[in-house]
């Protein structure tokens, strides 16, 4: 069997207890974010305690997008979006935001300007307020820059830091201050030092101390003292607490609709009452009311931190409902779809390259490397008939070797099974209208004419078919399935590829494997790993009504346009064409693809009516950083946005006739970024530092149709 092994010079431990605080991460969000908003006594009325996932109680789907996920996965890339500075300032964080953020779409909370203390950040970092002063006191007075926000996103950056609490603390202290001053930025520091310590540190007590010797704020250190006091007198009856808590620390306490000092204490006193039992820990936050799922999730971090996957393992499964499952929703739509597997592999790339030591990523997007991961992995919900596969778990959880173990009972004529994983948004949200939920704005992870590649061992004399399939959205905008060639699968390693169908443009909702067989059967397969690289090799849409023939223009919410995430003010389906570009100031960037687009070319026609700029961008990494091809007062150029910084890389005299309908073409190749006009070579330039990333429209003071669209990959 060809096993693939984590090449890293960092510990076991580190290792493993990262991927355990991802995981712990993900399961108490999910787990509060069901009553988020209830208050304590609405929660003891309906549930008693909470021990367990309550999301079908309340009508919410368990894996949802959440700012407490989002802003943790996605505000730590600024270490490796400038290099990985042990010293990050809370200026370059605050740049982060910008690229990542899609106003009133993405990430935060968008309650506006002096009720949501994030948005209040975002509006100040985008009117050019610099970091720390976004989150100041002194520009937004002291209820809004005190409350929770500050260490809800906080986990990432002490996971980075095992061992290393002083680290943790200078970091944390810099993404918190981003949007938040005051207590609120102490309290963050102390839970990130707790974290960082609890890498080799499990007693709570010194753990408490740890955390405790790092406040600078009088205040919070009396309130934590005040409530370890009490956690000593009252044993195992949290609920006596709980009540102090409201006497004593309650919201009407503190100006603010969320304030830091309640919700910090609920998560301590969750923390010393639960002692080193994961699931009782969690009950206590959960089942405290105050911000559920904020709360629980930093605590769930920590404790996966400190206790390790054995803890998380002692309960109840929470670990399958999840199945690893995360929604990392910003501008980089195609890093959208992602498991704790590949956010885990993103913190240690970040924790080596802090500490000077070795740590190679697996080349492969499913590799399964981790104890009991599953990377999304399910017995297929879109599966037809009698379904044969009777599980899937980690081939790591019983013996040396990982990947997906595929387990089937009784595969014969008639009677097949299917795995798959998701690629893509929802058909629908799964939700009530009333309940609080943040929309999935993502990209495919996966094209149409990309290569897929695996590797699955046989483990039988007598094993499977197997064939690949995927379900897209058709031209009804229904989910439509098409399958691959069959294998068959000889005992040991068997290397299959299948090379995606073109769908038109339309996305790809899931990728499975269908396992088949003459007689009847009953083992399991392995699949070792799976991936797929390099943007596709043709990805073409066509006109609107050649993608979806029975639109109209009163119905133009399609699948193929949601593929796509826009900055831009407006970006919808036009009837005539194929997509609308409008946005009423620069910088409407529009995308789709993943970070792992190298080489490619990206066209279009533009039919250039009101504008000030308008064409195409490559290589983009957030909607801050990209390289693009445009026309513009008089000129076409290629310009590079990094951040705050504009740049023409190129730039030569170009004349539009008003309504010219222009053939755009971007090519990237190595450091070369090629622009064509109408299929002539225009200009060329060379820069190095995208050298990878999706691509799409910019446009800027205007609106701007755009018929047919096309991304095709160069070899």
């Amino acid at each position: 069997m060809s096993i693939e092994f984590q090449n890293t010079e960092l510990s076991p431990d580190v290792v493993e207890k990262t991927y355990a605080g991802i995981l712990g991460k993900i399961i108490g969000v999910y787990l509060g974010r069901a009553v988020e908003g209830w208050q304590y006594n609405d929660i003891l009325e309906e549930f008693g305690e909470i021990n367990y996932f309550v999301n079908e109680q309340v009508k919410q789907p368990l894996i949802v997008p959440d700012d407490d996920i989002s802003g943790t996965f996605i505000f730590f890339r600024a270490l490796e979006d400038n290099g990985f500075p042990a010293n990050i300032t809370s200026e370059s964080i605050g740049k982060t935001w910008l690229n990542y953020i899609i106003e009133d779409k993405t990430i935060l909370w968008w309650g506006g300007l002096g009720r949501s203390t994030e948005h209040t950040a975002f509006l100040r970092l985008k009117e050019g307020v610099p970091a720390p002063a976004s989150g100041s006191i002194a520009l937004n007075g002291k209820a809004m820059a005190e409350q929770i926000g500050a260490e809800i996103f906080i986990d990432t950056w002490a996971m980075v830091n095992p061992g290393d609490p002083e680290r943790a603390v200078a970091m944390a202290r810099e993404a918190a201050s981003v949007s938040h001053d005051g207590v609120a930025v102490e309290a963050a520091c102390n839970l990130a030092s707790i974290q960082a310590a609890a890498f080799f540190e499990s007693k709570i007590d010194t753990l408490i101390d740890i955390g405790y010797s790092f406040i600078k704020d009088d205040e919070l250190k009396r309130a934590i003292s005040d409530l370890r006091n009490k956690c000593s007198m009252v044993g195992d009856e949290w609920r006596i607490v709980r009540v102090w808590l409201e006497e004593n620390y309650s919201y009407d306490r503190f100006p603010g609709n969320c304030p830091m000092i309640p919700n910090h204490l609920i998560l301590l006193a969750s923390l010393i009452l639960g002692g080193d039992d994961f699931q009782k820990a969690l009950k206590i936050a959960v089942s405290s009311g105050w911000d559920t799922d904020c709360n629980a999730g930093n605590l769930g971090a920590l404790n996966g931190i400190r206790l390790g996957l054995k803890s998380i393992d002692s309960g109840p499964d929470f670990r399958g409902p999840i199945a690893d499952r995360i929604y990392v929703v910003g501008a980089d739509g195609g890093e959208c779809m992602s498991d704790s597997v590949i956010e885990t592999r993103r913190v240690l790339k970040a924790t080596a390259n802090l500490c000077g030591k070795k740590y190679t990523e697996s080349k492969n997007r499913f590799s399964f490397e981790f104890s009991g991961s599953v990377q999304g992995f399910q017995l297929c919900p879109l599966h037809n008939g009698q379904q044969a596969i009777t599980k899937v778990e980690n081939l790591n959880e019983k013996q040396n070797s990982n990947g997906l173990g595929i387990f089937y009972d009784a595969l014969a004529p008639g009677v097949k099974g299917s795995v798959s994983v998701q690629t893509f948004i929802e058909p629908k949200p799964g939700r009530e209208d009333d309940t609080s939920y943040f929309e999935v704005i993502a990209s495919p992870s996966l094209y149409s004419t990309q290569k897929v590649n695996a590797l699955i061992y046989g483990f039988e004399e007598k094993n499977p078919t197997i064939s690949f399939f995927i379900y897209y959205f058709d031209e009804s905008e229904k989910l439509s399935r098409l399958s691959g060639p069959k294998s068959e699968i000889e005992k040991g390693d068997n290397n299959i590829s299948w090379k995606i169908p073109d769908t038109k443009g339309h996305p790809i909702h899931r990728i499975g494997i269908e396992l088949s067989s003459m007689s009847r059967i009953t083992g399991s397969i392995g699949l070792l790993n799976l991936d797929w690289k390099g943007a596709p090799e043709n990805l073409n849409f066509g006109t609107s009504r050649n993608l979806t023939p029975n639109l109209t223009p009163w119905n133009t919410n399609t699948f193929w346009t949601r593929s796509f995430v826009s900055s831009a003010k407006h970006f919808a389906t036009d009837f005539y064409f194929t997509f609308a570009l409008s946005h009423p100031n620069k910088e409407g960037v529009i995308t789709t693809g993943t970070r792992d687009w190298i080489n490619y070319e990206v066209s279009s026609k533009l039919i250039l009516e009101l504008h000030d700029l308008v064409g195409l961008v490559v290589r983009v990494r957030g909607h801050k950083r990209y390289y693009a091809g445009v026309v513009h007062k008089g000129k076409a150029s290629i310009i590079k946005r990094f951040d705050d910084r504009f740049e023409i890389l190129k730039s030569v005299p170009y004349f539009i006739e008003p309504n010219q309908a222009l053939d755009f073409q971007v090519c990237v190749k190595k450091d070369l970024i090629s622009l064509y006009l109408d299929n002539s070579f225009i200009i060329e330039a060379s820069d190095d530092d995208f050298v990878s990333g999706g691509a799409g429209f910019i446009i800027e003071s205007g609106t701007v149709p755009a018929l047919g669209f096309s991304v095709k990959k160069i070899n």
